[in-house]
């Protein structure tokens, strides 16, 4: 099944240089962003407190929302939790006590709904938010050298590890940024949402990189770059299809998912869109501009000198 009738014939290639420079300035409006606005961090890095209550029947989100607004709280973060009847309520950090939270904050709810029951308040501390930070960050550097280390051997060349780490970082560092730019609250479902971002575009770059060492096996005497950009061309129709069935389904989540999945979903859409992106014009294209050449993807056993003939 193809997504274009006839083959294309793209020069992607030939245009790199252009799309480097949007990158280039997407990255760095993201960095900046990041270093003067930073990330709107949720509970899970910050600490606060967590309230979970449970009504006699459904619980009206918008309503307890809108109640503890009322009372102070506009920084609260009201989901559902595991049924319609329970509620979750984040807090940011307070000197107040778990008790005298709980207090307060069941004042707040017995306005919406009589019948409510506080089950649970438990305080974060802003030491287990470090922990997480720390443990978040530990887990993407893990990450990108298990990349690294994979493609080298994969494909016998640095070059491809040095255009899928670029890819790599790239597509993240442009989610970071748009967290940031939109100050939409960053948690653990993000982290998730991000080394799966990760994943994603290894795999679409690594498909790329497959084609693009058969086709140096094929057609050795062509040039680096029209046979990447053959390579990128055979792809394409898969990458399409593959990217858009699964941004149907991301969107479908961001859109109907409610809040607690709002963050999830919108970085797997930007890593989505960053990926199939990335895969073509940072990965590939920075191999090519490191010399990427058909011996390089042959293992040493293989290669034989240029004059060797039979």
């Amino acid at each position: 099944m193809e997504f274009f009738r006839r083959p294309t014939s793209f020069p992607f290639m030939h245009t790199r240089r252009v799309w480097y420079g949007l990158s280039l300035l997407l990255v760095l409006i993201s960095v900046v962003s990041l270093a003067t606005r930073g990330l709107n961090f949720g509970v899970d890095f910050t600490g606060g407190v967590t309230v979970q209550a449970s009504f006699p029947g459904p619980a009206n989100r918008d309503a307890v929302g809108a109640a503890l607004a009322r009372a102070g709280y506009s920084e609260a973060q009201v989901t559902m939790f595991g049924s319609a009847n329970v509620i979750s309520i984040r807090l940011p950090p307070t000197k107040l006590t778990t008790e005298e939270v709980g207090n307060r904050i069941d004042q707040v709810l017995l306005s919406v709904d009589k019948g409510v029951q506080i089950q649970q308040v438990q305080n974060i501390g802003p030491q287990v938010g470090g922990e997480l930070e720390k443990s978040a960050l530990q887990a993407i550097i893990a990450t990108l050298l298990l990349i690294f280390g994979y493609i080298a051997i994969r494909f016998h060349t640095w070059r491809l590890s040095l255009g899928a780490i670029l890819a790599v970082l790239h597509d993240p560092i442009l989610v970071l940024g748009a967290f940031s730019i939109t100050r939409t609250t960053f948690d653990l479902t993000v982290v998730a949402a991000m080394l799966a971002v990760i994943g994603y575009s290894l795999n679409d770059t690594v498909v790329v990189f497959d084609r693009i060492r058969e086709r140096f096996h094929v057609t050795r005497r062509l040039e680096p770059m029209v046979v990447l950009d053959q390579s990128i061309n055979q792809t394409l129709s898969r990458t399409i299809m593959t990217k858009v069935v699964t941004l149907l389904v991301v969107v479908a989540l961001y859109v109907l998912g409610g809040p607690v999945l709002k963050g999830f979903s919108l970085a797997l859409i930007i890593g989505i869109v960053a990926g199939t992106y990335s895969s073509i014009y940072i990965s590939s294209a920075a191999a090519l501009d490191c010399g990427l050449r058909a011996e390089h993807l042959m293992p040493a056993a293989t290669k034989r000198p240029a004059d060797d003939l039979p």
